[in-house]
């Protein structure tokens, strides 16, 4: 099993988690050089903030543990694919490498019509990321 798969595991486990508190299953970390810096388990319905969503839960945590200056180097893995508020976050931070099991076909980041992921249209938001679809596909599916 490479990184990718080990990672994603964690974010099954934390997946585990949202759904056992009454969220949709979605979990998510922040990994820098091998190290967990931030994680997060969706809990939008739980705390009847939407904003809380696990992608945006993980960095803020990343961001709580000291690693602002070091989110544009950092890999966010997570169950399914960022939606279109997530992925803002993520541009806005500069995240270099997304990592997601699978789509979220009408308001995803990357597949959908709207792209936030995929467009270099915001100058300050510089490269799109490397973004690797499919990791433990059908495990996040489920």
């Amino acid at each position: 099993m490479g990184n990718d798969e080990r990672y994603m595991k964690r974010c099954l486990h934390l997946a585990e988690l949202a759904l056992e508190n009454g969220n949709p299953p979605v979990g998510a970390l922040l990994m820098l050089d091998g190290v967990i810096i931030g994680e997060g388990i969706e809990s939008g319905k739980s705390s009847g903030d939407i904003t809380n969503h696990a992608e945006i839960l993980a960095i803020r945590h990343a961001i709580a543990n000291g690693y602002l200056e070091d989110l544009y180097r950092a890999s966010l893995y997570t169950t399914h694919e960022p939606c279109i508020m997530c992925s803002y976050v993520i541009r806005h931070h500069k995240i270099s490498r997304i990592v997601y099991g699978t789509e979220v076909p009408y308001v995803g980041g990357f597949i959908s019509d709207f792209g936030i992921l995929t467009s270099e249209d915001v100058p300050k938001w510089g490269k799109e990321p490397q973004v690797i679809s499919g990791v433990c596909q059908r495990e996040c599916r489920d």
